[in-house]
C-alpha cells in the first residue's frame, strides 16, 4: 500500500488541473471573513523538486506544467484568470535569482497542503492526513517550517475515516479535498462512501475530488456515482476532465502513462464553471500529446 510516491508525478497534467481548480476554490472561499476548514485526505509530501532525480525519472512535469509554461520559466504570458492565479501561487515557492536578473525558474512544485497553507488565513484550519511513512515525515518537517499561522493539524491516519469527526466544522464552512492514488481498487468505493457521509453530515460543505482516467471499470463508473451521490443530496455539482492523449495500452493491456484525469466539485462557487470554461481549452492546447486530447465540462443540480 506504500508503493505510490507523488514525487515521480509532481507537476504533471493531472496536477495542473487539480491544483488550478484548488487555487480557484480557495480564492473564492476565503473572501468571507468567517473561518474556513480545509480537510486534505491524502496530503502527500507537500513539496516536490522538479529538478530532482524522481521528477527526471518520470519526465511527467515536462509534459505537464512545463508545457503549459512553454519553458521552465515562470515568466509566462497571460493565460486567463484561473491559470494565471495558479501560476502566481507557484511563483511564491520559486523566488527569482539572487542576482536580481532573470525570471524565476520552476524548481519547487507545491502539493495541495502547501497551496492551501499559502492561501489560508489565521482564522482558518487545515487538517492533513498522510499514511506513507516517508511522505509523512517530509510533510511534518515542512509544516514545522512553514505553518505561519499555526493552523495545520497533521495526522498519520487514514484520511477516509479521518474526515467524519471533522464535519461539520465549527464555522460551518469547509472544503474537503480528496485525491488518493487509486492504486487500490477499493479506493473508488471509499471515495463515494466518504462523499455520501460528508454530505449527510455537512450538506453545505464544498468538496473537491480528483480521479485518474484509466482503463478500469471503477474509474469509468466513478464520475457517474459521484453525480448520483450529489443529486440524492440535492446539491449542485461540477465535473471537469482533461485528457492529453489516447488511453493506449501495451501488449499486455496495461495503460501506458496517465492519459487524463477529472475533478468533481460539490457545491461549486458560481465563478468556477466560467473560469474552467476559459482555462480548459488553454490546457488542452498546451499539453496535448496527440489528436485525442480534449476536455469535458459539465454541471448539474
Amino acid at each position: 500500500m506504500f508503493s505510490y510516491r507523488h514525487a515521480f508525478h509532481a507537476g504533471n497534467h493531472a496536477d495542473v488541473l487539480k491544483h488550478a481548480t484548488l487555487v480557484s476554490l480557495l480564492r473564492y472561499l476565503t473572501q468571507k471573513d468567517t473561518a474556513l476548514s480545509v480537510i486534505d485526505t491524502h496530503a502527500g509530501a507537500g513539496l516536490y523538486r522538479l529538478d530532482g532525480d524522481q521528477a527526471h525519472t518520470s519526465g511527467e512535469a515536462e509534459e505537464g506544467i512545463f508545457k503549459l509554461l512553454g519553458s521552465t520559466s515562470l515568466k509566462a504570458a497571460a493565460k486567463g484568470a484561473l491559470i494565471d492565479d495558479y501560476l502566481a501561487v507557484l511563483r511564491e515557492f520559486n523566488p527569482p535569482p539572487k542576482s536580481g536578473s532573470g525570471s524565476p525558474q520552476l524548481r519547487n512544485y507545491p502539493g495541495s497542503p502547501l497551496i492551501a497553507e499559502k492561501l489560508l488565513r489565521p482564522q482558518d484550519r487545515l487538517h492533513l492526513f498522510e499514511v506513507h511513512p516517508t511522505d509523512q515525515r517530509l510533510l511534518r518537517g515542512l509544516v514545522a517550517q512553514r505553518d505561519r499561522h499555526q493552523i495545520i493539524r497533521l495526522k498519520m491516519d487514514d484520511g477516509f475515516s479521518g474526515v467524519k469527526p471533522l464535519v461539520p466544522p465549527p464555522s460551518r464552512r469547509g472544503l474537503l479535498v480528496c485525491d488518493p492514488s487509486y492504486e487500490i481498487k477499493s479506493d473508488y468505493g471509499k471515495v463515494v462512501d466518504m462523499l455520501d457521509m460528508a454530505l449527510t453530515r455537512f450538506a453545505t460543505g464544498c468538496a473537491l475530488i480528483w480521479h485518474p482516467i484509466v482503463a478500469r471499470p471503477e474509474a469509468h463508473d466513478l464520475p457517474r456515482k459521484l453525480k448520483n451521490t450529489a443529486a440524492r443530496a440535492g446539491k449542485p455539482w461540477l465535473y471537469a476532465s482533461l485528457s492529453v492523449k489516447s488511453g493506449q495500452s501495451n501488449a499486455r493491456g496495461v495503460p501506458v502513462g496517465l492519459s487524463g484525469s477529472g475533478v468533481f466539485v460539490v457545491n461549486p462557487p458560481f465563478v468556477l464553471a466560467p473560469a474552467l470554461k476559459e482555462a480548459l481549452p488553454v490546457m488542452v492546447e498546451a499539453m496535448a500529446q496527440d489528436e485525442h486530447a480534449g476536455f469535458v465540462l459539465e454541471t448539474g443540480q
